[in-house]
């Protein structure tokens, strides 16, 4: 459930100027922490409850964040004793019975969604908020790098780790604030952005869209709370159901405002040449594969053209993109085969990230420490109601490997729906390519074992998913 404040601009003055006190329930998320990072940063006493102790926790903590370890009433207890009225924020993932969320609300203290929070602070300074299908922490990443690179020092809030920072939260002192826009409970509705890019659009989430249309009017009331919005013309769902300002395209520099025609595409790089209004302006080298990341990279260049940043000063800062985490991460080499972490789980992404690793074994080059000679694909399916709605795209995506590997699906918190597991999923990718060597795990442990037993020397290793997958190198390690 998404708790919309109807008086959260007022408490805006007293959560930003006052500096009021906030509680985050569930800390250590990945959208939960970036908030609480610029929170402590600009002098606001924060505090939070995770039973988690992760790195992420660990982090809060040494930069003046108070952890609670346990969700109880407990927690709210001891906040209030202390003296305290904070603001509470929760995210989607806390249920409505939380133990301390029903103190809170006992205690009647204002809880706002994390929404609620991020539009608070998109509505403070000039912000770019990148929504979209896929893409938005790699291209949200990409703007506040390209920005930080031209001297400016923009505020972040992003859905991963952005290397340049370390880490997915910075209260920066620019003029900006570049913030992704999750679409997966329709809050992104609340934020009235300066800048909306879209990067795509097509069914996911459907445990809260009915359908497509459902999703395409709920982003459509997005890029009409923007005062301008930057979206791609690749895309034929968002060419026609919007009309933005100002369009990109990686196919062609007709008709749109700005463009990258790719020039080569390896395994560890695209050589690109650049276009606005038609016209070419300069060649450049984005030092990551594939071309989704090159439509990524555009819109990161064509927002920043948008604000003003000199075409000079962001090519110089192309060299120094990186990926966030968790996309297309290389964890370590384990017995001389290439461990990597991605978190593709929509069949599109998959499709991308394994056309993207099948370059590397073909072309000969590749970010990793020797080129692959094989790809081992290892698979999580996230939520049981995305694998049953796309089973059979998954299907079709999973096909472009040497060998796969599927783990159990990851619930999210979902009840198992009859019929929908990792098997029924392996029978129909055998249905369609029976010469695929298909193997299925029961538990994360027999999927580490599969890995040792069905990997060789110079494979590279790619564990996709959105759920705990990401784990496989420590327990190769270990």
């Amino acid at each position: 459930m998404i708790y919309l404040s109807a008086v959260w601009k007022e408490s805006l003055a007293c959560l930003l100027e006052r500096q009021h006190p906030v509680h985050f329930i569930g800390v250590g998320g990945i959208g939960m922490s970036a908030l609480a990072r610029i929170l402590v940063d600009r002098g606001h006493p924060v505090t939070g409850s995770d039973p988690r102790d992760n790195a992420t926790v660990q982090q809060l903590r040494a930069c003046g964040v108070g952890v609670y370890p346990e969700q109880t009433a407990t927690t709210i207890k001891a906040i209030t004793a202390a003296g305290q009225n904070p603001i509470v924020v929760i995210s989607s993932a806390i249920p409505a019975d939380n133990e301390e969320l029903v103190q809170a609300r006992a205690a009647a203290l204002t809880i706002w969604h994390r929404s609620d929070l991020l539009a608070a602070l998109i509505a403070e300074q000039p912000s770019i908020a990148v929504a979209g299908s896929h893409g938005k922490t790699t291209t949200s990443t990409l703007i506040t790098t390209l920005l930080l690179s031209a001297g400016e020092d923009p505020t972040a809030v992003i859905g991963g780790i952005v290397p340049c920072l370390k880490s997915n939260g910075h209260a920066g002192r620019g003029r900006l604030l570049v913030a992704e826009a999750d679409e997966s409970d329709g809050s992104l509705v609340k934020f009235a952005a300066h800048l909306g890019v879209l990067t795509n659009l097509e069914l996911d989430h459907t445990d809260h869209y009915s359908d497509l249309d459902d999703l395409i009017a709920t982003v459509q009331r997005f890029a009409r709370g923007c005062d301008r919005v930057l979206a791609n013309r690749d895309c034929p769902i968002l060419r026609e159901h919007f009309q933005p300002d100002t369009w990109w395209s990686v196919t062609s520099h007709e008709g749109v405002d700005y463009a990258a025609l790719p020039l080569q595409l390896d395994g560890d790089r695209c050589l690109a040449r650049f276009y606005e209004a038609g016209s070419a302006v300069g060649d450049f080298t984005l030092p990551l594969p594939g071309l989704h990341n090159l439509s990524n990279a555009t819109a990161a260049l064509a927002a920043c053209r948008m604000e003003g940043i000199p075409f000079q000063k962001l090519i110089e800062g192309l060299a120094d993109l990186q990926p966030p985490g968790r996309r297309f991460d290389l964890r370590g080499t384990w017995e001389g085969r290439h461990i990597v972490d991605d978190y593709a789980h929509h069949p599109s992404e998959v499709e991308a990230t394994l056309s993207m690793a099948q370059l590397m074994v073909s072309s000969g080059r590749s970010p990793l420490p020797s080129p692959p000679q094989r790809l081992l694909a290892v698979f999580q399916p996230h939520r049981y109601s995305r694998t049953q709605e796309f089973l059979e795209a998954f299907a079709g995506a999973l096909q472009n490997c040497d060998a796969l590997l599927l783990a159990p699906v990851y619930s999210a918190g979902e009840k198992p729906v009859a019929g929908v597991c990792s098997k029924t999923l392996a029978d129909r990718i055998r249905e369609l390519k029976p010469e695929l060597n298909v193997a299925v795990a029961d538990s994360l442990d027999h999927l580490t074992e599969l890995v040792r037993t069905h990997s060789r020397r110079e494979d590279l290793v790619l564990a996709m998913g959105a759920g705990d997958v990401n784990g496989l190198w420590n327990r190769l390690a270990a």
